[in-house]
């Protein structure tokens, strides 16, 4: 983070395999001191999505200290690139062209400037002035259906495609990374989730969830509301604070 930033940052992640899965396939990147962060959730039902999100990470960590958001950007994407390669090398190598992937959501964050990055259906939410907004957009089937009109967002919980995504790192040659950049505010909290954290728990838990001032609490309490439902997938969620540096 610069010197002459206005801004200061604060966060914390937490992980769980929930109630159904022995193999917990999500990952998780907390890089406070550079203003990186990211979740990646392996494909379920695939071989090794726990190798294809831990990749991911691991490829992130990489990342040098930025000083421009717009590098911090294509450093972030060329990541994604590298790992999309190696799954893909993996896959033909080891899994007998088997699928190896991975969703992912990822954050960068300079002065007073932010990217948001994603591959699949892991979200990021911002909660502003009381205000709960999603961030990014799901690449699923259930987005397209809503998309084309086919389908009512009320639906889309309850639909048997709920859980098919058309876009992940390690699923085809060529990567798409969809991303965003916006400006940060003092008291601005952000979401990066797993979709086995939001399909467990109301936009109104998120809000209550995001809205505890201490970030280990704030992860503590999303990841306790989702365990009180069926969690029946692995559940990730990384809280980041954002809060004016002379207050």
């Amino acid at each position: 983070m610069s010197n002459d930033t206005l801004l200061v940052w604060s966060s914390a992640c937490e992980t769980h395999p929930g109630k159904v899965r022995k193999v917990n396939e999500d990952a998780c990147l907390d890089l406070p001191e550079l203003g990186l962060w990211a979740v990646a959730d392996g494909m379920g039902g695939h071989e090794a999505g726990d190798v294809a999100s831990h990749l991911i990470v691991d490829q992130l960590r990489n990342i040098r200290e930025p000083s421009v958001i717009h590098g911090f950007v294509a450093e972030v994407k060329a990541c994604l690139t590298e790992a999309n390669r190696q799954l893909r090398v993996l896959a033909t190598q080891r899994y007998h062209q088997r699928t190896i992937g991975s969703t992912v959501v990822a954050m960068a964050a300079f002065g007073n400037q932010c990217a948001f990055l994603w591959v699949g259906d892991s979200r990021i939410y911002r909660l502003r002035n009381g205000s709960l907004e999603k961030l990014t957009k799901d690449h699923s089937m259930i987005e397209d259906y809503i998309d084309q009109g086919l389908l009512r967002p009320d639906e889309a919980e309850t639909s048997s495609i709920a859980n098919v995504i058309t876009r992940a790192i390690g699923a085809e040659d060529k990567l798409e990374v969809d991303c965003k950049i916006d400006t940060m505010c003092g008291g601005d909290v952000y979401l990066l989730c797993s979709d086995g954290l939001y399909r467990e728990v109301t936009d109104e838990q998120i809000i209550q969830g995001m809205a505890i001032n201490n970030c280990a609490d704030s992860a503590k309490r999303l990841l306790g509301l989702a365990l009180e439902n069926d969690a029946r997938d692995n559940i990730t969620g990384s809280i980041v604070q954002i809060k004016n540096a002379f207050n």
